[in-house]
């Protein structure tokens, strides 16, 4: 064996070590705790798969949202398509079928249906309803994963209100049924929030009808429920732009035989017991929460001054 032979074979094994390092082979996953090295029985795409933890419900949850793709309901915004993929990560992290995935989320201005009183903070128009628009149902809904564990919404990027980066709304549920056009029964197995990098936000937020509601916005790094790691903490990838519409999508596990609603429960009333007579959204449950510094997805900016209207899940 020449030396050129032995280089190239060298060179090869080094090769073979830096794809895999790109490729995040061998660094192990689907666990919450702790590295492992990579299980052959795991499903494919298993290595994307951790146990994700559950966060504040927060305020604005009502049940019985109706099952539908498309939860607009004619509200105007930048076009948004969410595609959130399950999975079992208890059980080799199976791509999980039939899971409903419930979200919900507030309109451009910052308002959520079912709860017009509320106001978001800042300067902001009344909220206000166009034709076909149901006041407790806008932006709200369920849809059923696949065989590809995959559930499909399409909505518009969500507004911010005070104390707040910009946010969805999530729940999982399993062994429910779907009935009179919505889902009951079975147990919520786990309850999140998915958030967006700042620079989308920014330009969002830049057009119309956004830029009727001004104020002092929140960023990524200041908010009081996103705890700094990336996707494992609601953080999407996303696709797109603000003059097309946005693409955003992210990949979950959860445990299906726990019940998990989240922390800090919130009422199902049409307006939460805790807000004022003008409409001061609750406190935030989940405001004290221990968070880690935000990753270097997002840019940090400096603390914004103390709001006027108290933080809100």
């Amino acid at each position: 064996m020449t030396d050129s032979d032995l280089t190239r074979r060298r060179a090869l094994r080094l090769g073979g070590a830096a794809v895999g390092a790109v490729l995040g082979l061998g660094t192990g996953a689907c666990s919450s705790s702790h590295r492992h090295e990579p299980d052959a029985h795991k499903a494919p795409g298993a290595e994307l798969c951790v146990l994700n933890p559950s966060v504040a419900q927060g305020p604005y949850h009502l049940a019985d949202a109706p099952f539908r793709r498309d939860i607009t309901e004619g509200k105007e915004g930048v076009p948004l398509t969410v595609r959130l993929t399950v999975r079992d990560e208890p059980h080799v992290c199976a791509l999980l079928k039939d899971a409903a995935v419930e979200i919900w989320q507030c309109d451009a201005w910052g308002y959520h249906s079912g709860f017009p009183g509320v106001h978001p903070g800042g300067t902001a128009p009344s909220e206000s309803h166009f034709s076909g628009t149901a006041p407790t149902t806008f932006l709200r809904g369920f849809q059923t994963t696949g065989a590809d564990g995959v559930a499909e919404f399409v909505t518009v990027f969500p507004g911010w209100y005070t104390g707040r980066a910009p946010h969805l709304h999530v729940k999982v549920h399993t062994g429910g049924k779907k009935t009179a056009g919505t889902y009951k029964g079975g147990r919520a197995n786990w309850t999140g929030q998915l958030f967006f990098p700042d620079s989308d936000a920014e330009a969002v937020y830049a057009k119309a009808p956004y830029t009727q509601h001004t104020g002092t916005r929140t960023r990524l790094a200041h908010d009081p429920v996103y705890r700094g790691g990336g996707a494992r903490d609601g953080l999407m990838t996303v696709t797109g732009d603000a003059e097309t519409g946005f693409v955003a999508t992210l990949t979950v596990g959860i445990d299906p035989t726990r019940e998990d609603t989240g922390a800090g429960g919130a009422p199902t009333s049409p307006l939460p017991s805790s807000a004022s007579a003008d409409g001061t959204p609750p406190p935030d449950s989940a405001a004290s929460a221990s968070r880690t510094p935000t990753s270097d997805l997002t840019p940090r900016s400096p603390v914004p001054s103390a709001p006027a209207v108290p933080r809100t899940p």
